[in-house]
C-alpha cells in the first residue's frame, strides 16, 4: 500500500500540473493550422491549431484580437505567442495567444490580399463603373497634406500645362492612425461641394507599405467607389498600387502623372482650336460659294428673266380650264333634262288620265266618291259620277243588269 499521505486528490494533481505548465511554458512560440475557427459576439476567437498528428486548443482574447491586421480563417497557417493555461475543472489545457502572425506572409499583406478579394467580390474594383475624366476639368478638388511633395509635384505640372481650372485645395493626413477616417470624410465633403468639382484628385508620395496602407483601408475605398465625383488615385511611386487606385476612376502612376490627366496642355488646346478654326472656315466659305451657285441659277432662270411669260401661260391654262368647265356643265345640264324627259314619260304611261284619254271612263258613287268596279254593288236610285278624259258626267241608275 502507498503512504496515504503521498496520495493526490485530482484537484491537487491538476494544480500541479497547472504551475508547473504555467511556469515552464509561460512564453512560447506555435505554429500550426486554424480550425474549427468561432467568433462569437464577445469578440473573443476560439479556434484549433493542428498540424498532421495533433492539435491544441487556443483562445484569442478580444484585446489582442482587435491588434490582429487580417481576418482568421481555417485553414491559415499562422504562428502564435502566448502561454499555456490549464482548464482545472476539465482537466485540459490550452493556449492563450498574446499575437499571431501568418506563416510565410507579412499581416500587412495578408490583410490586404484579404480586402482585396472581398471587394472584388462586391464589384468595388469592376471596370463597368469606372467613369472616364473631363476633357478639361475647369474645377479641381486636390485630397492631399498640403506640406508634402506631392501637392507641389501636382501644381507644377498643373500650372504649366492649363491656367484654366480652379484648384481647391482639401488638407488631409496621408498617413497614420485614424488617415484613412480623415480622407473618407474629405471624399464624402468634396460631394456635397456646390458647385460640385469635375473631378477629384486622391494624392500622396512614395513610401512602404506600412506608409501607405491608409489608402488600403476598408473606410477610404468604399468612399471612393461611392463618390459621385470622379475621382483619380496617384498614390505613391509607379510600383505602389493601393485599393484606393483600384477603386478609383482613373489611376496615375505619379502625382504629375495625375496632372497631365486632368489637364490638357495649353499648347495642345491652341492646336486644336488652330485646325477647327481651318475647318468651320473652309466650311463656311464652302456654304458661301454653294449658295452663290444658287443665287445665280435663280438669277439665270426663265422665271425671273420673263416671269410674265408664266403669268401668260398661266392665264391661258385658267381659260382652258374655264372652257373645259363650261363644255362639263353644259353636258351634264343636257343629260340631266334628257333624263327628266325619260322619268316623265313613264310617269305619263302610268297616269290614269292616258288611260281615259284612250276612251275608258271611271264611274265613283257620288255620295263617298268610292269607285264602282261591280254592277252588283249598285242599287237603282244611285247617284253616280262618271270621270272622262275631259270633264265627268252625272247619271242614275235606272235598271241593272247582271
Amino acid at each position: 500500500m502507498p503512504d496515504r499521505n503521498a496520495i493526490l486528490t485530482v484537484s491537487e494533481l491538476t494544480a500541479g500540473i497547472k504551475e508547473l505548465l504555467e511556469t515552464a511554458l509561460a512564453d512560447v512560440w506555435v505554429s500550426g493550422e486554424i480550425a474549427d475557427f468561432a467568433r462569437p459576439r464577445s469578440g473573443h476567437c476560439y479556434f484549433t491549431l493542428k498540424d498532421d498528428q495533433s492539435q491544441l486548443r487556443a483562445v484569442l482574447w478580444r484585446s489582442a484580437a482587435a491588434r490582429a491586421r487580417f481576418d482568421l480563417v481555417d485553414g491559415l497557417e499562422v504562428v502564435c505567442r502566448g502561454h499555456l493555461d490549464v482548464y482545472a475543472p476539465r482537466g485540459s489545457y490550452q493556449l492563450i495567444v498574446e499575437s499571431i502572425e501568418p506563416r510565410g506572409w507579412g499581416a500587412l499583406e495578408l490583410a490586404l490580399r484579404q480586402l482585396r478579394e472581398k471587394l472584388a467580390r462586391e464589384g468595388l474594383f469592376d471596370p463597368a463603373r469606372k467613369r472616364p475624366l473631363p476633357r478639361a476639368a475647369q474645377r479641381l478638388a486636390i485630397i492631399t497634406s498640403p506640406t508634402g511633395a506631392a501637392l507641389r509635384d501636382f501644381l507644377q505640372v498643373l500650372t504649366r500645362r492649363w491656367r484654366g481650372a480652379d484648384v481647391l485645395v482639401v488638407p488631409v493626413p496621408v498617413q497614420g492612425q485614424g488617415a484613412a477616417q480623415k480622407i473618407a470624410r474629405a471624399i464624402e465633403t468634396v460631394n456635397r461641394l456646390r458647385p460640385r468639382p469635375d473631378c477629384a484628385v486622391l494624392t500622396r508620395g512614395g513610401g512602404s507599405l506600412e506608409d501607405l496602407w491608409a489608402f488600403n483601408e476598408e473606410p477610404l475605398v468604399r468612399a471612393i467607389a461611392a463618390s459621385e465625383v470622379v475621382t483619380v488615385s496617384a498614390v505613391g511611386h509607379e510600383i505602389d498600387v493601393t485599393l484606393a487606385d483600384l477603386a478609383a476612376d482613373v489611376r496615375a502612376a505619379t502625382p504629375s502623372e495625375a496632372a497631365e490627366l486632368v489637364a490638357p496642355a495649353a499648347d495642345d488646346v491652341a492646336l486644336h482650336l488652330a485646325r477647327f478654326q481651318r475647318r468651320l472656315r473652309a466650311v463656311l466659305l464652302g456654304r458661301i460659294e454653294s449658295a452663290r451657285s444658287r443665287l445665280r441659277a435663280l438669277a439665270a432662270s426663265r422665271v425671273l428673266r420673263r416671269p410674265k411669260d408664266r403669268l401668260d401661260e398661266l392665264s391661258r391654262r385658267l381659260d382652258e380650264w374655264d372652257a373645259r368647265a363650261g363644255r362639263a356643265v353644259r353636258r351634264r345640264i343636257e343629260r340631266a333634262r334628257r333624263d327628266r324627259e325619260a322619268l316623265a314619260a313613264r310617269l305619263e304611261s302610268l297616269s290614269p288620265l292616258a288611260v281615259l284619254a284612250r276612251g275608258y271612263s271611271l264611274t265613283q258613287r257620288a255620295a263617298d266618291g268610292s269607285i264602282i268596279r261591280d254592277a252588283a254593288a249598285l242599287s237603282p236610285g244611285e247617284v253616280l259620277r262618271t270621270l272622262l278624259a275631259h270633264g265627268h258626267v252625272a247619271s242614275r241608275v235606272e235598271r241593272i243588269e247582271k
